[in-house]
């Protein structure tokens, strides 16, 4: 409770699945959290069980006028801003390229890239004034599909990749007053969106056939649920990572020893 009691967190995509998770885990560490996001019954069940500790505001992660707001709701409630956590996300599907029309490839360059890497700009720009009074941090949710080729398609490996290159040249800039970190997930339990231009060239997947597909891949052998991720978003948010900046902590059962091949 001592690192993150009425600390003031800003989170995007905290409706549901890893970002839910996280949401949970810092409200019960005793933060404060302002909350992001698009669905606005996954917000209503959020504040009907967190209660005070959580404010939640349906808006576009796209739009930065939404974060501007989020930014200052957050201040205005908690009188401060001390992270910042990027993970509104959406997915292709694995979508093979040379499958997809072309009309629906640049509808799904523009959908995903604008959510998956503009999103992330900007939530950064607009909370970077607040975060440098509290030499506070950044944290992204990448994926492992920013090193390796097969943790999706083009359009999302290309997204992961962006957000990793974002993060490191803003821990560079930012410094010494901000720290910017990333977590990569590996294959996890949980709803990604398939955007719907891709939603035609790609097959649903059950969550057994997922869940064994990951296992296989990883040397824990393990499916991982949004709660397995939780570690490092708390050690990245402590002032006990103060030497920490511009690196990305892999939480993916071991996959980075052996890539996504």
């Amino acid at each position: 409770m001592t690192d993150f009691k009425n600390q003031s967190i800003y989170i995007t995509g905290g409706a549901s699945g890893i970002g839910r998770a996280v949401v949970d885990t810092f409200a019960n560490e005793g933060a404060f959290i302002t909350i992001l996001d698009k669905s606005v019954k996954g917000l209503e069940e959020i504040k009907a069980d967190l209660g005070d500790r959580v404010q939640c505001i349906s808006g576009d992660v796209t739009a930065y006028e939404d974060h501007e707001k989020a930014v200052s709701a957050a201040v205005k409630a908690y009188g401060k801003l001390d992270v910042f956590i990027a993970n509104a996300g959406v997915f292709d599907g694995f979508a093979k390229f040379e499958t997809v029309t072309s009309a629906a490839m640049n509808a799904a360059y523009d959908m995903l890239m604008n959510i998956n890497v503009k999103g992330y700009f900007n939530g950064a720009r607009a909370s970077v004034e607040e975060l440098r009074k509290t030499r506070g941090n950044m944290i992204f949710t990448v994926s492992g599909a920013g090193f390796y080729p097969d943790g999706g398609g083009v359009w999302y490996t290309a997204s992961k990749h962006a957000q990793i290159g974002l993060m490191r040249q803003l821990a560079f800039e930012l410094a010494p007053e901000i720290r910017v970190n990333a977590v990569a997930p590996g294959g996890t339990l949980t709803a990604l969106n398939v955007i719907p231009p891709l939603k035609p060239f790609v097959k649903e997947v059950d969550n057994d056939t997922k869940a064994k597909s990951i296992k296989t891949r990883n040397p824990l052998q393990i499916a991982m649920d949004s709660e397995d991720h939780i570690g490092p978003y708390l050690l990245l948010a402590s002032k006990k990572s103060r030497a920490i900046t511009g690196e990305v902590i892999a939480s993916d059962g071991g996959l980075s020893v052996r890539g996504l091949g």
